[in-house]
């Protein structure tokens, strides 16, 4: 292995100087995709109207396709983006989600039509911008992995904030169709322009200065130095804890997201202004500004107070707030402001488990297994789009049961995360040289060494 003076005279001072371009191109990417998550409940009513008679729950369901196609698709992406370079992958990126919009826009005649454009289509464009930049954060800022996945995650929560109000207005003025069709074609125009200037860093390189095991004495935060692949991933246990954290975290905040519009006319606000704007589209711009700041404050945090006990406190805050939802019908003012808490808990979900990630398993293969953790969130957005939905109709229009459940998972999350996830993740490094990184005594870590040698 090459010492870290010989690492450093390699490239050192372009890729050191470069990182922070690097950071910035990927926050500008993840904006651009934030809108098809996020401004999706701009779009829901415009399409009840065209497809008078169908169900709500089906319309919804095209957020659970999109949030599918973003998720599930994604270790592949990651494990090419890992081998074939970052360039190549954000391009087919940008083509996806420029031309899911478009078709969605001009050509679909159907919900059905729809979870292919909008679902398949820009959502797998959207799940490769994801990792691809979250990566590429986790990969140029060992030394401050929290701050960095925090902003580039920012881009994703909080890029909403800056559009959502232009595109109410652009669906207001020209139907929503013609404002997919509109918004998609300048997204992936955008999206094409950085992926021809993102890239990953030189092998082995480091930050100047920077010496993992030095930093790591007396830190709340322990990484890993074996790159571990997505086989030995799947070996740990701790990976199938992340896993259902991340299920078990995320749903309420995607309810939220899924069906706001919906949720409001249910607690009798959908109709009320606030500050003389509609409580919806302001309601989603400030909830958009949360979540992009929860994202970055709650990274940052993690970096002194360790990932573990970071998400133990928001985990548990959030799932009082999720609750409290339930309990401000009619109270326009109380309906903006609790969201936009909600989501100022809910965002840190994003930058905690994907520096966590490159925590436990390493940077090398982090687009592959951060891809892997990532999945959770489609199943979680089945429950959160589709199966919310479905339920408020049982319950007559109501979202409380569905909170309620959301409720329950995120504190469980915040009890694992403390009293599970850290003594296992803190043992299994401790063990490292002698027996981590591995499936099995003899088999090789990520860079092709025994577990039992350090890896960079």
């Amino acid at each position: 292995m090459a010492t870290q003076p010989q690492v450093l005279t390699r490239n050192a001072k372009t890729a050191a100087g470069n990182r922070w371009i690097q950071l910035v191109c990927g926050v500008v990417a993840m904006i651009l995709i934030s809108n098809y998550q996020y401004a999706f409940t701009l779009f829901t009513p415009g399409m009840k109207q065209t497809f008078s008679g169908v169900p709500y729950a089906k319309i919804a369901a095209v957020f659970s396709a999109f949030i599918l196609f973003e998720t599930w698709p994604m270790p592949v992406a990651g494990y090419f983006v890992d081998k074939l370079g970052i360039r190549k992958l954000m391009t087919l990126g940008a083509i996806c989600i420029g031309l899911g919009w478009f078709l969605g826009g001009t050509v679909a005649k159907s919900p059905f039509a729809l979870y292919i454009y909008y679902g398949v289509i820009a959502g797998t464009g959207a799940g490769i911008i994801y990792i691809s930049s979250v990566a590429n954060a986790v990969k140029w800022f060992p030394d401050r992995r929290g701050l960095a996945v925090g902003l580039t995650a920012a881009g994703f929560g909080g890029g909403a904030a800056l559009t959502v109000m232009p595109i109410a207005s652009t669906i207001h003025n020209i139907g929503w169709a013609h404002a997919m069709t509109a918004w998609g074609v300048g997204q992936g125009a955008v999206a094409l322009i950085a992926a021809m200037i993102l890239r990953h860093p030189p092998a082995g390189w480091v930050p100047a200065g920077w010496d993992q095991r030095a930093e790591q004495v007396g830190k709340a935060v322990a990484q890993s130095k074996v790159n571990f692949t997505w086989v030995q991933t799947l070996c740990r246990p701790e990976f199938y804890f992340l896993y259902t954290m991340f299920f078990f975290a995320c749903a309420g905040g995607l309810i939220a997201t899924a069906n706001l519009s919906q949720i409001a006319k249910s607690l009798h606000v959908s109709d009320a202004k606030v500050l003389g704007l509609a409580v919806v589209p302001l309601t989603v711009t400030l909830t958009s500004l949360c979540n992009a700041g929860s994202r970055i404050i709650w990274g940052s945090v993690s970096d002194e107070l360790g990932r573990e006990n970071t998400m133990f406190v928001t985990f548990g805050i959030e799932a009082v707030l999720i609750f409290l939802v339930t309990k401000i019908a009619g109270t326009p003012i109380a309906f903006v402001v609790l969201f936009s808490v909600v989501f100022l808990f809910w965002g840190e979900v994003f930058s905690l488990f994907s520096a966590t990630t490159g925590d436990i398993f390493g940077p090398k293969n982090a687009s592959a297994n951060y891809g892997m953790v990532y999945t959770a969130k489609g199943l979680a957005s089945v429950f959160a789009g589709f199966g919310a939905a479905a339920l408020a109709a049982y319950f007559g229009g109501s979202f409380s049961v569905p909170f309620y459940f959301a409720a329950v998972l995120c504190a469980i999350a915040a009890i694992v995360s403390l009293f599970i996830l850290k003594p296992l993740v803190r043992g299994r490094i401790a063990r490292e040289g002698s027996q981590a990184g591995r499936c099995d005594p003899m088999q090789k870590n990520g860079d092709g060494k025994r577990a039992g040698s350090r890896a960079a």
